[in-house]
């Protein structure tokens, strides 16, 4: 009995643990993070480093349309990415109607290299002369669709005209005459325009206002710059604006709204401005035109030839 006991099979019966794990997928997402974190990192570095010029070649390749980009085609025409070519990146009545429509100008790349070669060269000028010196915190620079656009601003302690007055004051006028000769190695055409805070004459505008002192400083600004060295020739426009277009975030009343400003014009915004035309192209009449013409042929005369007849037979049968 013990034997058969003996021989008898032992069975060992062992719990199966399950272990729940995600395999290496952690793994791929953890360097997927890593990769776009060191991406993040090259740019923010790159963009750090760069000059301005290559910043800015940066952006216009960004600003390129997907299909100016697959096509190859001329990058002028486009300042968007996203607006430019339609759903479909390689139809281009989109693009083109854009174009079209809005006809939006930009300075070229050689423009655009001029006009920073002049803020260099004026703001080089004006750091080698002390009594100029002081006067570079009141100049603004930039561009615009119409072209460089030079700002000379005023302050409470340092006014660049009289008070209400078109009276230049002498470091204005020096400060003009610095500029007048760089900007004549430019052969763009001149806007010139000024421009006044909110503050009215007791007058109002019945009299002597803003709209005359802002057109008055413009043109006096313009005499200094011919005075300088300008040519006069170059001359398009001089324009007074009053106090109805304010800096960018500043109150109607601030004295960094009497200033003047000096436009470099782009050759096409200076043909517009030359040759404004009208809407319909030369040669094509206006809609208003059409419509006075439409009106007048629709006057009935009727009435007015009844009554002169009937006034003629009464005198007859007098």
């Amino acid at each position: 009995m013990s034997e058969s006991r003996d021989k008898r099979p032992i069975i060992i019966r062992r719990k199966k643990v399950v272990h729940n794990h995600h395999g290496g997928s952690w793994k791929i997402a953890l360097a997927d993070f890593m990769t776009a974190l060191m991406a993040l990192f090259l740019v923010m570095w790159i963009l750090s480093v760069a000059t301005e010029e290559q910043r800015e070649g940066v952006a216009e390749y960004f600003s390129t349309p997907l299909m100016t980009a697959i096509t190859g085609g001329d990058r002028s025409g486009s300042t968007q990415v996203i607006p430019g070519g339609g759903p479909d990146p390689v139809h281009s009545d989109g693009e083109r109607a854009r174009i079209d429509t809005q006809q939006q100008t930009r300075p070229s790349e050689q423009q655009r290299r001029f006009f920073m070669d002049l803020q260099r060269r004026i703001e080089a000028v004006i750091e080698q002369d002390p009594a100029l010196r002081e006067l570079r915190q009141q100049m603004r620079f930039d561009l615009t669709p119409e072209g460089m656009r030079i700002q000379l601003l005023d302050t409470e302690q340092r006014p660049m005209f009289a008070l209400g007055s078109d009276r230049v004051e002498s470091y204005m006028r020096d400060l003009l005459r610095a500029m007048a000769p760089l900007i004549n190695e430019l052969p763009n055409e001149i806007s010139i325009s000024g421009h006044t805070d909110s503050l009215a004459y007791l007058n109002g505008y019945r009299g002597y206002s803003n709209w005359e002192l802002s057109t008055d400083r413009a043109n006096a600004s313009r005499r200094e710059l011919v005075e300088g060295g300008l040519d006069s020739a170059k001359l398009l426009r001089v324009s007074g604006f009053a106090d109805r277009v304010p800096m960018p975030d500043t109150q109607s009343d601030d004295p960094v709204n009497r200033r003047i400003e000096l436009l470099l014009l782009l050759p096409e915004v200076a043909d517009r401005i030359r040759n404004p035309g009208v809407l319909n192209g030369p040669g094509v009449p206006s809609p208003l035109s059409r419509r006075q013409d439409a009106l007048d042929g629709e006057v009935n005369l009727a009435p007015v030839q009844q009554f002169t007849e009937s006034l003629s037979r009464s005198l007859s049968d007098e």
